[in-house]
């Protein structure tokens, strides 16, 4: 009922497109645990734009990502995981040498992910369905 008042058209998913749902579903999960997730409802349409604005700031510029290993979304496009990502993976393996009695295998992987997708094309998720299995 929120959506529509506030002259939001709701859509369910695009045409031919079965699995939006599971995209939606994680954006609302990130958008609920953001630190500054508002307790009350927006006064009004130019409150709540405000809010999402400063989401997608802190989403690209705050907000590390697992799929992504812990860098910024902003990072990543920026080219600056690399270089970051190497410095994580030093940091490791030099811990790993000191207290070796703390690992008990290898150390997390911190290689950059290649691809990245937020919608991947059919022929790309049914090839990682089969790795997966």
């Amino acid at each position: 009922a929120t959506l529509q008042k506030l002259g939001v058209i709701p859509s369910f998913s695009r045409p031919s497109v079965s699995d939006d749902n599971p995209y939606s579903e994680s954006l609302f999960r990130t958008l609920k645990y953001c630190p500054a997730y508002p307790g009350k409802l927006f006064e009004n349409i130019e409150q709540a734009r405000q809010w999402v604005h400063r989401f997608v700031q802190w989403y690209n510029q705050e907000h590390r990502h697992s799929a992504i290993r812990y860098v910024t979304p902003g990072q990543r496009h920026r080219g600056e995981d690399t270089a970051l990502l190497k410095k994580r993976q030093k940091l490791y393996e030099t811990a790993k040498v000191r207290n070796p009695h703390r690992w008990s295998g290898k150390t997390r992987n911190w290689n950059p992910v290649n691809e990245v997708w937020l919608n991947p094309p059919r022929e790309i998720r049914a090839r990682e369905q089969k790795v997966c299995k």
